[in-house]
Order: structure tokens, then sequence, then C-alpha cells
């Protein structure tokens, strides 16, 4: 029975271990995620001042409005998170009290036999006679060794169990402050529930005030979606070019060396005649009469002729990505590769207000549906926007008084959206962090930028090359 209740004191010790290892790397995740929610909310929030004070409602303001509440939605479930860690710990904790508790109980209970069984062989008599009934000189030292030992032990019984009251104190006093923490964190969660509760009547306000302008509203997005299908249709009509041209440039580097091979093989085949004709010359002449079974050995000049043969050229590997082809673009799109998650954003001081893929308008228009290439960054009016990576400009035009700036990376792309003073020019050589232009204004009077990132002529969401 007691090795059993030792077995499972183990196995729980054990189990406590491999748990308590795990929430020091969720918490310091859940720190670093808190922190970055925390950074957007501010920059969301500042950005929602400013449109705030104009003096009429827009698009801009809801989609701010939207983005802060989804940050919100967020934070708090981040706090979620956090509370469930703290609970993790807390019951961690009491299983380790729990653990030491007993080890305590049993180290009471032996001290306290080792006690009485000393109190009843106290006396120096009992001592002694224990040594001198020993039946030669050796034995008698061993006793003496085996009384020594027994006094270290009873110190180190005593020592273990001052050790683990401290450590029994200590566990409850970090459960204390757990605790404490614990209410800290509900506190802020439910303070944030208030906020986010507020957000979304804030919300509603805005659109109810939208509403009574929802035809020009309709109008508005109907406009945004044409330009967002236009700038779609001129990127993809650029990146086919692009595709086109490097297809061009490869079959002409894959026909050059299939040349090269075929002068090479002409040039043996050439060699290889005028030496069969000048063996056969040199051969010596036989009567014809004369018939010699034997075969004629071959001549120094053949045996040469023969290790010259033509090498067989293995035929060009099939090219499956023209954008891949050259040493140029494969350096570059590998660069660029090892930089994902860490290229530089395009204007700084930037907000996110509508991000890549599909998002959806609430309450107007029956709550309008849209589907963003990339993501649109409200940006002071004038910023400067810099390249992401180094490339070339591989096209621009201009949409409603706006210059659109595309960027070949090897079979990356990256476009700049709605630039006013573009300092570049079509085929120029681009580093990374080069100005490009200045963010241009918006249909609401603001700045923005719409930032789109492509692998070949397939759109990605750009947060995940973009630095956190």
């Amino acid at each position: 029975m007691r090795k059993t209740y030792f077995l499972l004191l183990a196995l729980l010790f054990g189990t406590l271990t491999a748990l308590q290892a795990q929430p020091l790397t969720d918490k310091s995740e859940l720190e670093k995620e808190r922190q970055a929610l925390q950074k957007e909310l501010k920059e969301i929030q500042n950005a929602y001042n400013t449109v705030k004070g104009q003096t009429t409602q827009n698009l801009k303001q809801l989609n701010l409005l939207q983005r802060k509440i989804s940050l919100q939605e967020k934070y708090i479930t981040s706090l979620s998170k956090e509370l469930k860690t703290i609970d993790d710990d807390i019951y961690l904790s009491n299983l380790e009290i729990y653990r030491l508790q007993k080890q305590l109980d049993t180290l009471k209970d032996q001290y306290a036999k080792s006690v009485v069984y000393a109190y009843k062989n106290r006396s120096n008599y009992d001592y002694l006679n224990f040594i001198f009934s020993a039946e030669n000189f050796n034995d008698a030292v061993k006793r003496i060794t085996y009384l020594k030992s027994y006094k270290d032990y009873r110190e180190k019984q005593a020592s273990n169990i001052l050790e683990h009251q401290a450590l029994i104190t200590k566990r409850q006093q970090q459960q204390i402050s757990r605790k404490d923490q614990k209410k800290n964190v509900l506190e802020t969660q439910n303070s944030e529930r208030n906020v986010l509760a507020d957000q979304k009547n804030e919300q509603n306000a805005v659109v109810q005030k939208l509403r009574g302008q929802e035809n020009d509203l309709k109008k508005q997005i109907a406009a945004k979606q044409k330009r967002d299908k236009q700038l779609k249709s001129n990127i993809d009509a650029i990146v086919r070019r692009e595709i086109e041209i490097a297809r061009k440039k490869a079959a002409d580097e894959i026909a050059r060396q299939k040349a090269i091979e075929e002068d090479r093989r002409k040039a043996l085949e050439a060699e290889k005649k005028l030496a069969d004709a000048k063996a056969k010359e040199n051969a010596p002449k036989t009567n014809p009469t004369t018939v010699t079974p034997t075969k004629p050995a071959e001549t120094k000049t053949e045996q040469n002729v023969a290790v010259a043969k033509p090498k067989v050229e293995a035929e060009p590997k099939k090219v499956t990505n023209y954008l891949d082809f050259n040493a140029a673009d494969v350096n570059l799109n590998k660069d660029i590769n090892l930089n994902k998650g860490r290229l530089p954003w395009p204007v700084d001081n930037g907000v996110v207000t509508i991000e890549f893929g599909s998002y959806k308008i609430e309450g107007i228009a029956g709550g309008t549906v849209g589907d963003n290439p990339g993501i649109t960054i409200a940006a002071p009016l004038g910023a400067p926007v810099k390249a992401v990576f180094e490339g070339e400009v591989a096209g621009m035009f201009t949409v409603d008084n706006s210059t659109t700036v595309i960027l070949r990376h090897g079979k990356y792309f990256s476009t700049y959206s709605n630039l006013s003073g573009v300092t570049v020019g079509r085929g120029a050589k681009i580093n990374r962090g080069q100005v490009l232009g200045r963010v241009a204004a918006d249909d609401e009077g603001g700045g923005k930028l719409d930032f789109i990132f492509m692998i070949d002529n397939k759109n990605v969401n750009p947060r995940t090359w973009l630095s956190r």
C-alpha cells in the first residue's frame, strides 16, 4: 500500500512538472499579443478621433468603428485566455501544495517515531552498553558510525520538515498573488466589455445617421467597387505582361543554349568525318586477289575519333515558373521569402481600416459585402509611401486622378494605390525603403493607401509578410 502511495505521488509530481513548463511560454505569447492589440487599438482610436471630429458621418468613420470593435473583441478574448492561464496556475499550485503537505506529513510521522525511539533509549548507559557489547573492535567502530549516522539522519529530518514548511508558505503566498492578479484581470475584462458595449452603441448611432444618406452611400460604395475592379484588372494585365516577358526571355535563353549545343554537336561530327577521311587515305593498299582473313586493327587516329564521340546532352529542364528562372530572380525570391513577416510597412503611422479578403459594412444598404484585394490603410495626407523590398517598377497607371505603382520582386509583386507626387518611372530599379510617392486623399477628405501583395498572379494577405 505504501509503495503504491509513493508511486502515485511520483506520477503526480511528474505531471505537475510537465504542466508547469507550458504556462511560461503561453504567458509570454499572451503578453506579446495583448501589447500588440493595445498598440493597434490606440492607433485606431487616434485615427477615429480625427474622423469623428468631422461635421458629417462617413464610411471611413464606420469602418474604423468596426475595426476598433473587432480589435476590442480580440482584446477581451486575450484577457479570457490570461484568466485561463491564471486558473491553471492556481490549480497546479494547489496540486503542488497538496503534494508538499503529504510529504511534510510523512516526514513529521517519521521524525516523531525517531524521537519516541530516542526518548526510550535516552540514557548514556544504553548507548555505551550498545557499543561495548560488540564482539570485536571493528564491530564497535561500526556501531559508533551507525549512532553518528542516526544523529545526522534526525537532523536531516528536521531540516527537510523546515524546508517543506517554507515551500508550502511560499506557494500559498504565490496563490494569494495569482488570485489578486485574477481579480484585477476580471475587473479589466469587465471594464473592456463596457467599452465594447459603448462602441457598439456608437456604431449603431453612426449607422442610423448614415442611413439618412443611404442613396449617396450606395453610390459611393458602387464607385469604390468599380475602382477596385478596375484596379484589379489593370494589375492582372501588368502581371500577365511581366510573366509573358519572362517567358519569352526564358524561351530565348533555352533556344540559345540549344543552339550552342547543336553547334558543338555539328563541330564534333565534322571533326569525326575529317578524321575518318584521313584514316582512309593513310590505310595500306592490299592486293585485290589476296584475301585477309583477319580484321585489320584500328588505327591510332580511329581510336582517338572513337573517344571523341559527341556527348549526348540532357534535355533542358522544363520551366514551371518563368518568374523564378534566371539567377537574379532566383536570388531575389529567396531573399524576400527569408524576410516574410519582417517587411517594413509601406507608410508610417498608418491604420488598417479594411482587412484583406471579404468584408461587410454592417447596417448600410442591407449589409454591403466587398472583397479587398489587399489592405486599406488610413494614413496622414501627403505621408511618404515607401517600397517594402528592392525590385523594379513593373507598371504605373492612373485611376480617378491618383496613381498606382506596381513593383516586381522576382515572382512577387507589391502594389501601392492612391498615390500623388510619384517620383519613379516604369523600369526603374528600386531599393528597399525608397520613397515612391505620397499618400493621396480619399473620398472623405483624409489620406488612404491601398497596399496589395501578390505571388505570381495570386493575391495574398499582406499582413503575413509585413512586420508585426
